[in-house]
């Protein structure tokens, strides 16, 4: 994550609210696909906004946005980052499957009690905290539930447990008066992509299908996901009975997990996947590399884990019901419209696809 610093404030166009002031709205993890698109679309509606990441962004300053700069688990830094803030979507995590569990708890956990912290002591009005589906996720298939599906027992990686429990400070904290919302959304895809469409294009040649191949999937698109946050902050604003719940988020259109795949694949000008192999044996593998990789210290990620051999086996897709009724919310952005623009983005130069960056707050 980088050292710890206290935030720097790089100022943008003024952008003031109608009493002055700092900016009304705050995006931590502005520099990062999913902030990065809430913040586009704040900014083309004219709202003020500001970033709170590690690095200094051009794409940002383009935009005339205000940046902070600092670590999540600065509290100091977050603080300065929400003073005379009205909004906060808060979207720096930590995501992926492998790594030390204390480096997730610091960025996921610590950094998600220091907003929470900071939205209480600036007087912050609406805290939107983006979450995921894998909070909940036993390992096994997940067809179409709604967001009463308990937490499992046990986690087995160290980005749902630790997204679990930042999950549960928000609930508190709303239940003890700031207004807060979560948002689940499930497997983000789209231009700008620096994780999942990275990830499966590196890994082309080597991808097995795991499991019967029928497991069903839902996935959403980035600018759905972008609108869905801000159908939240503004529909909590009018409702603040909508304090504390928790809202999947997707497509709404549940696909084969597989066939989602090779569709990126086919965006970015690669083959579909042919070869197959058990949900057994690819669990059986992924206990293996577990195994060599933590005997050895080796701190990149396992081809395989018996996390992600579940992922790949299981359904799990999600009523979206409760979005749709309480935040007005619809994909604007069909599968079909999404994946023409994700090659219109991936052809021009797949030479320059991003490397994955395992931190969402860039």
């Amino acid at each position: 994550m980088g050292e710890m610093m206290e935030g720097r404030r790089d100022k943008g166009t003024e952008g003031q609210s109608e009493g002055g002031g700092w900016r009304k709205i705050l995006v931590t993890g502005g520099g990062g696909f999913l902030g990065g698109a809430i913040v586009r679309r704040l900014v083309e509606r004219g709202d003020g906004v500001r970033s709170f990441s590690r690095h200094h962004h051009a794409k940002l300053e383009a935009l005339g946005v205000e940046q902070v700069h600092g670590d999540i688990a600065d509290a100091v830094a977050v603080e300065g980052a929400c003073d005379g803030v009205e909004t906060v979507f808060h979207t720096a995590a930590l995501p992926g499957i492998w790594g030390p569990y204390q480096r997730y708890h610091r960025t996921n956990v610590t950094g998600t009690l220091n907003v929470i912290a900071a939205c209480k002591t600036e007087g912050v009005a609406r805290l939107i905290h983006t979450s995921s589906p894998s909070v909940v996720f036993h390992g096994g298939h997940m067809e179409g539930v709604n967001e009463s599906v308990p937490y499992p027992d046990k986690f087995h990686a160290p980005y749902p447990e630790t997204k679990a429990i930042a999950e549960k400070h928000v609930s508190r904290a709303a239940s003890e008066g700031l207004p807060a919302v979560i948002l689940r959304p499930h497997l983000i895809w789209g231009p700008g992509d620096n994780h999942l469409v990275p990830r499966i294009l590196a890994r082309g040649k080597r991808l097995a299908r795991v499991g019967d191949g029928d497991n069903l999937v839902d996935t959403i698109y980035i600018d759905n996901a972008a609108d869905a946050h801000i159908l939240a902050a503004d529909r909590l604003a009018e409702d603040p009975s909508l304090s504390g719940r928790i809202y999947f988020i997707s497509q709404g259109e549940p696909i084969p997990l597989w066939d989602m795949v090779d569709a990126i694949l086919a965006a970015g000008g690669r083959p579909p996947v042919r070869k197959k192999i058990s949900h057994k044996t690819a669990r059986r593998i992924g206990a293996l590399f577990e195994v060599v990789y933590r005997l050895f210290g080796i701190r990149s990620e396992p081809p395989m884990t018996r996390f992600v051999a579940d992922e790949l086996a299981a359904a799990h897709w999600f009523d979206i019901g409760a979005a749709r009724r309480d935040l007005g919310y619809e994909p604007g952005v069909s599968m079909e419209e999404g994946l023409r623009r994700l090659e219109g983005w991936l052809r021009p130069g797949q030479g320059n696809i991003p490397d994955r960056d395992r931190e969402r707050d860039e």
